[in-house]
């Protein structure tokens, strides 16, 4: 065995499996089989022009040198982002431990009762510091938290404000500037009109429906905004506020100033910096704004003996559900790193917190009082950890600064601001007064008075309560700590139980090798508006990741700024958008989208301002080519773009693409493809290829990024060269094209630190290894297809009767029977499995997806587990059966009363291999409608709201 090669790490399957599997599935060759899958117009005749693959050790060494280029400085930028102290428990249990980050959504509730107690305990964190009675369990950053809240007040709008068309929306000049841009990007589309100015001279009228203010402001002053809220609400104006979740911990908070939604980032809760992110937004709003929402909802119901279970809430809300009717297009959180700041108040406590916001704020006050002797004014009157200082020469500071590797923010010629962190000491106060001093040919001087002291007015102190549940209080050792994260970690299944077949989702290896690099102090540490000559690893890693990106592709460039796949689509849309304003076809608002897409893509199209025309799918689930031309006719004057996904959802090469992209061209619209599917073009075809004109990428399936329970995503925008000049900028740093659009998300590149995690994935790879990567995902899924076939319905092939990297494996004909294709999803978890993706794109259907990474022991279990499931299918006769009790728990089992008619070896070990590695579900199958109707968010006991039904 060639030990050094990274792709036999990577794929699953041996060479001796993979004989057996073509032999199944009734093919001499690989070649044969993917010559008989992928349409042969379509493939590209050429490798891919990439550099030959490093090996484990090779990378490491390269990665390391790459590192070295960032330059690790003091930095006091602020605006949204600060260095942190991550707890080492919850680095080496949480951040570098698989059995967290390779976990799914937690759609499946019975298997994911660990990550869903740790969303609750973070969404009670946001509550409980802002006050608010309901909040999500993340978003992607602060500045699309803050978008989101003003299209949700939008259409939260009263009868009489969507009447009379009230469309003004009030940005304070205090706002982050890159939340403003975001504010910009998000509003044109939806015609918002953005009035930015002064909070304290705005004289709301009619024509507002609603507001967002900074709290601390963008360069540290602290607001009472009591009065501006008030006089808000006279004019049925609603607020967001944007606040800093650290300084909550000892300032009023937003509820109590009468806020309707707050929003912010908990990236201070212990999150590295990594140049931007991946960090976790949070939302929070009233009640009344519940089906309003975005983003995913945590809450408690019961299980089917009535034990308290977490489950997601209201998904009626999604966008598989909703379409084009969604109010957000909003499907992937930072599940992640929510889950490692709410484990960092449940490390720290109330009182730990508090006492690091105010270790940050004497700090800061010993700062001020410093600047105040030597002579320099410091014009923040209120403060909490950000000072707004006067300097003779901004440029001179920088470059003394920079020569003691210290960087402050430089607001004008004369004006810099400073934020002080978690991580700062009394020594660094010393060094940036000795900076200042020379800088202004003043005499400085040593520290010695630093009490710890508080300057907030007292109408600006918190008075009230937090973090008073019991989790927030006992887990304050670290082998309590620990100990409580591992039993959080066993109720779940993650990749490294067993293999997670989602369709759709590539659920694919994240290599330790690939993850390594996340942790080490020269990649997580910079802060993400660093000048360039600081970031240089960054910046070379960054552009040789779209450098790789654009070779898959076979496009010009691309933007690695979008934080989700949904977002990709989003910043796909807006660059069309402006391509065509660039054209004078601002009118061009028509988005035709097949019938069976992913349900964020019309959710999309309308953010972008676009109106949705769905076509037709075949029988054979193929697009109905004869109406897609007809609507694209008919809509030929106002056609911006068609939304397609390939292969398709159904898991099919359609050989009709290139005919369908001609088509959209000829009636002068772009071809948008989403790369959910990418996995199966890699290296045998691509976008451009096919016509496409933009694609996203998602790099958490195709490029290894793990789903972290539910994020962190990357959703890159790659385009071709007439697109180019339009990918998105930064308001702070150089990025985009020449003609870029606002900013899609806060920090320039996203979340650049696990940008890292694909970049290395590519190298590692190599041309070779990608494309081998491809065939091989195309492989196991048509083995899975041929054992699978015999006993069930494959509801779509291609023309030649083979699958791609996917299937959709039909269960409705067990309907009559009384079984429900939930049945087979909880059945699933007795067997160890985590359930493919259920009835989507087709209602009760399973799509399954294997991925290159499993070998074909595991795909046999797998196929095994559905194989024995028919047969039990086949006996069934009543509800009293292991299909509708499934799933079965430990309790269970081991009852002394067992009342039903199969045994317990039937109900939990049906199969020989399952006793080898056994998962328990810790509930049994949960009550959705319970649930929604008995709305519970955060760490409440479920006694306090039961009623007597």
């Amino acid at each position: 065995m060639q030990t050094d090669s990274f792709v036999l790490r990577h794929i699953g399957p041996r060479q001796d499996q993979i004989k057996e599997m073509l032999k199944t599935i009734g093919v001499h060759s690989l070649d044969e089989l993917i010559n008989n899958t992928i349409p042969s117009d379509i493939r590209l005749k050429n490798t891919l022009n990439l550099p030959e693959a490093l090996s484990e050790n090779e990378f490491a060494s390269h990665i390391q040198d790459l590192g070295n280029k960032n330059k690790q400085f003091k930095t006091y930028i602020g605006l949204g982002y600060h260095n942190t102290t991550l707890p080492a428990v919850i680095q080496r249990n949480i951040f570098e431990n698989p059995s967290w980050y390779t976990s799914y959504t937690p759609y499946q509730a019975e298997i994911s009762q660990g990550r869903l107690e740790a969303l609750l305990n973070y969404q009670t964190v946001i509550s409980d510091f802002t006050g608010l009675p309901i909040a999500n369990s993340s978003l992607l950053d602060e500045g699309t938290a803050a978008g989101e809240a003003m299209i949700m007040l939008l259409n939260g709008r009263s009868r009489s404000q969507k009447k009379a068309d009230t469309l003004k929306f009030f940005v304070s000049e205090e706002v982050l500037p890159q939340t403003v841009d975001i504010l910009t990007t998000r509003s044109a589309p939806l015609g918002i009109e953005l009035v930015i100015g002064n909070h304290k001279k705005i004289n709301f009228d009619a024509r507002y429906f609603g507001a967002i203010v900074q709290y601390p402001a963008k360069h540290g002053k602290i607001y009472d905004y009591t009065e501006f809220i008030a006089n808000a609400h006279e004019k049925e104006v609603k607020v967001v506020v944007a606040a800093d979740i650290l300084s909550l911990s000892i300032l009023k908070s937003p509820a109590e100033m009468g806020a309707d939604v707050a929003v912010g980032t908990t990236q201070r809760f212990g999150i590295p910096l990594g140049f931007g992110g991946p960090h976790a937004g949070y939302f929070a709003t009233h009640d009344s704004y519940k089906r309003l929402i975005p983003g995913r909802i945590i809450g408690v119901t019961i299980d089917t003996d009535g034990n308290r279970a977490l489950r997601m809430a209201l998904q009626t809300r999604e966008q598989h559900i909703k379409r084009e009717r969604a109010t957000s297009n909003i499907c992937t959180a930072q599940v992640l790193l929510a889950v490692m700041a709410g484990m960092y108040a449940v490390y720290h406590g109330g009182d730990g917190i508090k006492y690091i916001a105010r270790q940050i704020h004497s700090l800061t006050n010993i700062l001020s009082n410093a600047l105040l002797k030597l002579g320099l004014k410091q014009h923040n009157d209120t403060f909490f950890d950000t000072l707004k200082i006067s300097v003779s020469n901004a440029e001179k500071v920088k470059a003394i600064a920079e020569e003691n590797e210290v960087n402050f923010f430089y607001v004008d010629a004369s004006t810099i601001s400073i934020s002080i962190n978690e991580t700062s000491t009394l020594g660094d106060i010393e060094q940036i007064i000795k900076i200042l001093a020379q800088a202004e040919n003043l005499y400085a001087f040593d520290i010695t008075d630093c009490p710890v002291s508080l300057s907030i007015p007292k109408e600006l102190q918190r008075t009230s309560d937090y973090l008073t549940h019991e989790v927030f209080h006992k887990y304050h050792s670290e082998t309590e700590m620990m100990r409580y994260i591992k039993r959080l970690e066993r109720k779940d299944i993650s990749l490294t139980d067993s293999m997670i077949s989602l369709g759709s989702c590539t659920m694919k290896l994240n290599a330790a090798t690939e993850m390594l690099p996340l942790s080490m102090s020269n990649w997580n540490s910079i802060h993400p508006f660093v000048p360039v000559n600081q970031a240089q690893g960054y910046h070379e890693m960054l552009k040789g990741l779209e450098e790789q990106l654009n070779i898959i592709t076979g496009f010009s460039a691309t933007s690695l700024q979008p934080n989700s796949g949904a977002q990709g689509e989003y910043a796909g849309l807006m660059v069309i958008r402006e391509f065509h304003k660039s054209n004078n076809d601002a009118h061009r608002n028509i988005c035709l989208i097949p019938a069976s897409a992913h349900g964020t893509n019309p959710a999309s199209a309308v953010m972008a301002g676009m109106k949705v025309v769905v076509t037709k799918t075949s029988e054979s689930g193929n697009i109905d080519v004869e109406d897609l031309l007809e609507k694209a006719i008919k809509h030929k004057d106002n056609l911006a773009a068609l939304m397609v996904t390939y292969p398709s959802t159904h898991g099919v090469f359609e050989s009709a693409i290139k005919e369908i992209t001609r088509i959209i061209h000829d009636n002068r619209g772009q071809v948008y493809m989403d790369g959910a599917n990418m996995n199966a073009q890699v290296g045998l075809t691509n976008p451009a290829t096919v016509g496409a004109d933009v694609c996203h990428l998602n790099l958490h399936k195709t490029f290894a990024i793990p789903h972290g329970g539910g994020g962190p995503g990357v959703g890159p925008i790659c385009v071709a060269e007439h697109l180019a000049k339009f990918l998105p900028s930064n308001p702070l740093v150089k990025t985009g094209g020449t003609d870029a659009i606002t900013a899609i998300s806060s920090a320039p590149f996203g979340s650049a630190l696990v940008d890292l995690i694909s970049y290395s994935y590519i190298k590692m790879l190599g041309s070779n290894g990608l494309t081998e990567s491809t065939r091989i995902a195309i492989l196991n899924a048509n083995y899975l297809k041929s054992r699978l076939e015999k006993h069930y319905k494959i509801l779509y092939a291609g023309e030649k009767g083979f699958a791609a990297h996917e299937m959709i494996v039909d269960f409705r004909e067990f309907k009559q029977k009384g079984i429900e294709v939930t049945d087979i999803a909880k059945r699933l978890m007795d067997f160890g499995f985590h359930a493919p993706t259920v009835s989507f794109p087709v209602v009760g259907t399973l799509m399954i997806e294997p991925t290159e990474s499993e070998n074909k022991e595991e795909i046999d279990k797998f196929a095994d587990s559905l194989i024995q499931i028919k047969k039990e299918i086949d006996t069934y006769k009543d509800e009293d059966s292991v299909l509708k009790n499934a799933p079965h728990t430990l309790g269970m089992i081991t009852n002394d009363i067992w009342e039903y008619s199969y045994t317990r070896k039937e109900a939990a070990f049906a199969l020989d291999f399952i006793a080898e590695n056994k998962y328990w579900p810790r509930v049994r199958r949960v009550n959705e409608a319970y649930g929604d109707r008995h709305l519970i968010c955060s760490c409440n006991p479920i006694e306090d709201y039961m009623d007597d039904e």
